[in-house]
Formats: C-alpha cells, sequence, structure tokens
C-alpha cells in the first residue's frame, strides 16, 4: 500500500534535518521506504524532485552540496530551520485571542484554539479579554451557517474544482455550475466564493446560501489562472453591489434599511414617512436591494428599477 505523501514529506524532512553531511539521492531512496518502492530511478527522481520544491514551498531550507565523491548532495542544517523565539506582549497576545474566537464557528476553531495553548505553552502572556462583560453587544465572531462553506474552503486550498448547483436570485431553479474556486470572502454578514467558471468562461462570484445541495470535488487541474488576493477581494466587492461608479436614486421607509443609510452618500430626510438616498450603483446592486423587500423603492435609472422588479417577480413566482 503507498504511503501517503504528507508522510513521505515528513521522512525526506526528518533526513535532511537529522543529518550532518549532505545525502546522495541514492543514499535518500535508501532510508525511505516510499522511495524503495518507486518502479524505476527515472519515477524516483521525478518522485524526489517534486518532494523537494514541495519542502521548500513550505519553508524549509534545503541546500545542495557536492559530496566527496563529486555528487550534489542534499542537507537542511537546523540552524537554518529554526524559527526564533515568539515573543508577544499583553496587547499582541489579546489580539491572537480575539483572532482565534471569530472562527469559532467554523472548521477553522480547532486548529486556532490549539494554535493559542501552543503559544501559551511557549511562554505567552495570558492576556485578558478586552471585551469581557460586553459579549451581549459585541462579540468577534464571522457566522459560518452555510453547508458548503467547509468544502469550499477546503477546495480553495487544495485547489479543487468543484461542481455545485447555484439558484440564482431572479431563477425559480438552481442550475449546475463547473467553478475553480480561488477565495471565499464574508461581505456585509453573507459569504462569497470568488472562483472561475468553466461553462461561462468567465470568473464570477456565488453567494453560499444560495448554493443547493452538495459540493461535489472534481479531479484535474485549474485550467484558468488564479489572480492574486487583492484581485479576488475586489472581485468580491464589485459583484455585492461595491465600488459603483454610478449613483442611484432610493426611497427608504424610515427606521429601515440601515445597512443602505451606511452605503449611502447622501440621506434627504422625508415627511411622508420615507426618506431619499444616493447609493452607489454597481453589479450587483439589484439582488440586494430585493433583500429589504417593501422597504426600499428605486426611483432610478431605470434599468436598476427593471431590474429589481424583475428579481422580485421571479421570487413571487417561486
Amino acid at each position: 500500500m503507498a504511503i501517503a505523501k504528507a508522510e513521505r514529506l515528513m521522512n525526506l524532512a526528518l533526513c535532511l534535518l537529522g543529518t550532518r553531511r549532505p545525502l546522495s539521492k541514492r543514499e535518500l531512496r535508501g532510508s525511505i521506504e516510499a522511495y524503495l518502492e518507486a518502479g524505476n530511478d527515472e519515477s524516483f527522481n521525478r518522485m524526489f524532485e517534486r518532494d523537494k520544491d514541495d519542502l521548500r514551498e513550505l519553508g524549509l531550507v534545503i541546500e545542495t552540496v557536492e559530496n566527496l565523491e563529486g555528487e550534489p548532495g542534499y542537507l537542511a542544517r537546523r540552524d537554518s530551520n529554526r524559527l526564533p523565539p515568539v515573543s508577544l506582549d499583553a496587547e499582541e497576545a489579546a489580539a491572537l485571542g480575539l483572532a482565534a474566537k471569530v472562527w469559532q464557528q467554523a472548521r477553522l476553531a480547532g486548529a486556532a484554539s490549539g494554535a493559542l495553548q501552543k503559544l501559551r505553552a511557549g511562554g505567552m502572556p495570558e492576556a485578558g479579554d478586552p471585551y469581557e462583560g460586553q459579549h451581549s453587544a459585541i462579540e468577534p465572531r464571522i457566522p459560518v451557517h452555510e453547508a458548503a462553506f467547509e468544502p469550499l474552503m477546503l477546495a480553495c486550498r487544495d485547489r479543487r474544482p468543484v461542481v455545485f448547483d447555484y439558484r440564482k436570485s431572479n431563477a425559480a431553479r438552481p442550475e449546475p455550475r463547473q467553478v475553480e474556486p480561488w477565495a471565499l470572502e464574508c461581505w456585509r454578514g453573507h459569504w462569497y466564493l470568488a472562483g472561475y467558471d468553466r461553462d461561462r468562461g468567465a470568473e464570477r462570484v456565488f453567494r453560499l446560501s444560495r448554493i443547493t445541495g452538495k459540493v461535489r470535488s472534481r479531479a484535474g487541474k485549474y485550467t484558468a489562472e488564479v489572480p492574486d488576493v487583492v484581485t479576488v477581494r475586489e472581485t468580491v466587492a464589485s459583484w455585492a453591489g461595491e465600488g459603483g461608479e454610478r449613483s442611484a436614486l432610493l426611497r427608504l421607509r424610515a427606521g429601515a434599511g440601515y445597512p443602505l443609510r451606511a452605503k449611502a452618500t447622501a440621506v434627504r430626510e422625508g415627511a411622508d414617512g420615507w426618506d431619499e438616498l444616493e447609493v452607489p450603483y454597481g453589479h450587483g446592486l439589484d439582488a440586494w436591494l430585493v433583500e429589504f423587500g417593501p422597504d426600499v423603492v428605486v426611483v432610478e435609472p431605470a434599468d436598476l428599477r427593471a431590474d429589481v422588479v424583475d428579481r422580485l417577480r421571479a421570487v413571487a413566482r417561486g
């Protein structure tokens, strides 16, 4: 039975860290069981080069030195791969504690809690909670209720294509989507997935609450280049209705729609129980306005008003 890649990488790292002299490929092949199982020299060489590159990408400093026979040898010196002591003051420790609480409802909760325990065992001060006694008013948490969050988070991490059924806000039924996931973003209390839609041949953003059924992984590599983090975040913001160059005029019921009021560039109080707001108009604003139901009315532009009406009719049809 083949040894898992993670175990093979760990064994290679231990060999390179534990030696005092450079080890040749031949010596490493004889020391690691997974390499002994390689069918031939070509298979071993490909496996070894990939493993060496993976370890370097993970941060292990591997040196290549010629041994006494003139062939290349490899080692990882401990002084080059030793982390400096972790030293945190009380404020930094408090910030890490709050950060760990943010993921309390998600899969990362265990990893965050374990990391804090290791830091405290290494001498990190036990910082008091600056929000202690105020949790009823302020809680540093990111809510994660969608079942799609965990499989999509893992797919983003492992760079694995996925398939899921997605219902657009103006559609009566969900449609299958083949997506190369890039990143997850929490925007105004909702989670979004940014990625490359293979069927449409372009980047798209999907709201997790509109994903129905299970998220299924697919084998194979990405076909599109993954943009950097900043670009993905800008894409999520744009598709969520932010950063619009135009302006929309809305009528909003008094005492309602506080997220819209926070986004507005101008607010004029009305005497008839309705206020007028000017809001930046970008892609996705129509989908957001539908969520406020009868509390918001689009005055202009006409195309935004028509989009909102179409979405409301689709919701009414079920």
